[in-house]
């Protein structure tokens, strides 16, 4: 099974998007997918049309007291489940602190399902914490959407910096540049060198687009209701451009 996170320390940039959009079309091609709603937010849950809820919460799955096949929902689509989200996932950092080797607890929680998922999508909720030290220990790759300004590169920066200092067990960052916007000189600008900002930044560029934001109105994957639209045809190449790059 390969664990993919969607992962940035900023808020805003289009982290849960990736998560359904990717994982859709993972199922979609076939593959056994799994996305776990980590964010207490729960917009990935509410795409998907699943009550943001998990009996006991937090703090009896990190327990083991209910195993993650008890909470795990199938969706609209085939081959895609969902791990809901729950309000509870707030105080997960304390749940953590709690537990004997804290940041091994989500790696310890997903191997039993290595086995029935090809894939897993993490949806992570904004932050540098706890949490995120489990997401790192967990994830094969960061999937980093960042948007062409110089503080979000700054920030993937920091977080290159930061996962460097871990060493060997940390996740292979895949950042990507999205919510882009060509009327912005900027944004331009950024985009045309934007490899040179990052060794493993992927080619594909996400566009700032308003369907990417009407996902919330029909609850559903952008290939779903706009499939021939420029955002929908950007994440079938990102994730054609994802998959090819971790078999290389």
């Amino acid at each position: 099974m390969r664990v993919f996170a969607t992962y940035n320390i900023k808020g805003g940039v289009g982290k849960t998007a990736t998560a359904v959009n990717l994982a859709y079309l993972a199922a979609r091609d076939g593959a056994r997918t799994l996305i776990w709603d980590l964010d207490p937010q729960a917009a990935a849950t509410f795409y998907f049309r699943i009550r943001a809820k998990v009996k006991g919460g937090a703090k009896k799955l990190l327990k083991g007291k209910r195993p993650l096949d008890a909470t795990i929902r199938g969706t609209d689509f085939e081959g895609l489940d969902l791990l809901p989200a729950d309000f509870t996932y707030r105080n997960m950092d304390l749940d953590l602190v709690r537990s004997k080797r804290p940041t091994q607890q989500l790696a310890s929680l997903l191997l039993p399902l290595s086995l029935q998922y090809d894939y897993l999508f993490l949806d992570c909720a904004p932050s540098i914490s706890l949490v995120s030290e489990s997401v790192f220990v967990a994830t094969d790759f960061l999937l980093v959407p960042t948007i062409p300004t110089t503080l979000s590169l700054r920030t993937l920066d920091q977080l290159d910096q930061y996962l460097q200092e871990r060493g060997a067990t940390r996740p292979r960052i895949l950042p990507f540049l999205c919510m882009v916007d060509r009327r912005k000189s900027l944004h331009k600008r950024i985009c045309a060198g934007g490899i040179e900002h990052h060794p493993d930044m992927l080619e594909t560029i996400i566009p700032y687009s308003s369907l990417v934001e009407q996902m919330g109105l029909h609850r559903a994957p952008l290939a779903e209701f706009a499939p021939t639209a420029e955002p929908a045809r950007a994440y079938e190449d990102l994730w054609a451009e994802i998959v090819n790059r971790i078999s290389l």
